[in-house]
């Protein structure tokens, strides 16, 4: 049973920072791609960041230098640190995996993900 549940939103205005967490059961965590999704009302769902099982990471333009994903390979736990948020952050945040290969895992597109998490709303606001 491949599980993932994430956890840290709420809501926060302009400025603020919020940290989310992702517990991962079901996978082999330790040698799988992982990233960060979101998607709000009306747009697709987007990467936002992506990470290698040893760190190396990937952000999307928008939130470079504001957010920061990281991992905790023996807690099978993944982090999105989010600092400096906008309104245009607001969206439901998803974690997910990866199958197979990483090959293209930097690509951020959300049909390469094998397994997803139920999501945890961000809302920012002024």
């Amino acid at each position: 049973q491949v599980h993932l549940v994430e956890s840290g939103g709420g809501s926060v205005q302009v400025g603020g920072s919020l940290k989310l967490s992702c517990a991962v059961a079901g996978l082999p965590y330790s040698s799988t791609c992982m990233g960060w999704f979101r998607q709000s009302p009306g747009k697709e769902r987007e990467g936002v960041a992506v990470i290698w099982p040893g760190g190396t990471s990937f952000y999307a333009a928008s939130v470079k230098d504001r957010f920061t994903i990281s991992r905790d390979n023996p807690k099978n736990a993944l982090f999105l640190q989010m600092n400096n948020l906008k309104p245009d952050d607001t969206a439901m945040y998803y974690c997910a995996a990866t199958g197979g290969s990483c090959d293209g895992w930097h690509r951020m597109n959300p049909a390469d993900a094998r397994a997803w998490g139920q999501g945890t709303q961000v809302t920012v606001s002024s």
